[in-house]
C-alpha cells in the first residue's frame, strides 16, 4: 500500500478512522471525505475534504479518480445512493471497498460495475477493541491485485479475514449480532419489569449476571443508529429473534417437562457447540475471572 492514493468516506467516524489509522500506517496517501468531523483529530499526513459523497461534484471527481482505493464507511442508504456516482469517478483497476454490517444489497449492486475490484468488510467488533486477533469478515464481489492488497493488510496488522458470500454473511451476523443484541436488551428490560435495582444486583451478581449486565451497560450506552442499523438492515433480523423468543419457549417447556427433560436440553445444547465447547469453556472462566 506505500504510496496508494485512498480516500475514506466517512473517515471520521469510528470504523472510518480505524481504517484511515490502518491504510496511513502502511504508507498510503489518505483523504478523508466526510460531510462532518473536522474538529475531530486527523492522523499526521491525512487530507481532510468536507464533501457529500453521494454528491460527487468536480473537485471530489478529480480526489476519486487519482484513487486507487475508495473505502465507503458510511451507512447502508449512504452507500447505496453513492455507488454510482462513485464509481463513474474511477479509473480501471481500483478497489471500491465498504464497511455495511449488511452486504446482500450492496453486493447487489456492485455486480453492475465494471472494470473495478469489489470488497465487503466488515470488523466483527467496535474498533475500540483494536484489530489484533479478531474478525473482518470478507465478501469479495470483485476480485483483484487491489483486494488482494487491502487483505493481505488486514492480515498483516493481526486482524482474522473470514471470507463468506453476501448471504452467509448476513445469515451469521443476524445470528451473531441481531441474536445477541436481541437478547441483551431483552435481558434488560426484564430485569425493569421484575422491580429489582441496579445497585441491588451489582451487590450480589454471580458472574454469568455480572458478565450479562456488562453487556447491557455497553449497548444501552452505546451509539442508539448502530445498534438501530444492526436489527432493522439485516433481512435476516427477524427470524434471529423469532429464533430467541421460541428459544425462551423451549426452556419454559423443559423445566416444565422435569429434571430429565432439562437435563436433555443441556445434552443438545452440548452437543450443538460440538468440537467447540472447550474453546467456549475457555472463553467464560477468562470473562467471569474479569467479572468482580
Amino acid at each position: 500500500m506505500i504510496g496508494k492514493r485512498c480516500v475514506v468516506a466517512g473517515g471520521a467516524g469510528a470504523v472510518g478512522s480505524m481504517f484511515v489509522e490502518l491504510l496511513r500506517g502502511a504508507g498510503a496517501e489518505v483523504c478523508v471525505v466526510d460531510v462532518d468531523g473536522r474538529d475531530r483529530q486527523v492522523l499526521d499526513g491525512v487530507r481532510f475534504r468536507r464533501a457529500d459523497i453521494t454528491q460527487v461534484a468536480d473537485g471530489l471527481a478529480t480526489e476519486l479518480g487519482q484513487a486507487d482505493v475508495v473505502m465507503l464507511a458510511v451507512p447502508e442508504q449512504v452507500a447505496l445512493e453513492a455507488l454510482p456516482g462513485v464509481a463513474g469517478a474511477l479509473r480501471p483497476g481500483s478497489v471500491v471497498a465498504e464497511t455495511l454490517t449488511v452486504k446482500s444489497a450492496i453486493a447487489r449492486a456492485a455486480e453492475s460495475i465494471a472494470d473495478v475490484s469489489f470488497v465487503g468488510l466488515n470488523p466483527m467488533f467496535a474498533p475500540s477493541l483494536g484489530l489484533e486477533g479478531r474478525p473482518v469478515a470478507a465478501v469479495v464481489v470483485r476480485d483483484g491485485p487491489g483486494v488482494a492488497a487491502l487483505l493481505e493488510l488486514i492480515s498483516r496488522r493481526g486482524g482474522r479475514v473470514v471470507h463468506v458470500s453476501a448471504e452467509t454473511h448476513d445469515r451469521l451476523a443476524a445470528a451473531t449480532q441481531v441474536l445477541t443484541h436481541a437478547a441483551v436488551l431483552a435481558f434488560g428490560f426484564a430485569l425493569a419489569d421484575l422491580g429489582v435495582s441496579a445497585a441491588e444486583l451489582r451487590a450480589i451478581a454471580p458472574p454469568p449476571h455480572a458478565v450479562m449486565l456488562g453487556l447491557l451497560a455497553r449497548i444501552c450506552s452505546g451509539t442508539p443508529e448502530v445498534y438501530w442499523d444492526v436489527q432493522a438492515g439485516n433481512p435476516f433480523a427477524p427470524a434471529a429473534r423469532d429464533a430467541l423468543a421460541t428459544g425462551l419457549r423451549r426452556v419454559a417447556e423443559a423445566v416444565e417437562g422435569g429434571e430429565e427433560e432439562f437435563a436433555a436440553a443441556l445434552a443438545e445444547l452440548c452437543a450443538f457447540l460440538g468440537d467447540d465447547l472447550e474453546h467456549h469453556l475457555r472463553i467464560c472462566v477468562q470473562a467471569f475471572g474479569a467479572a468482580r
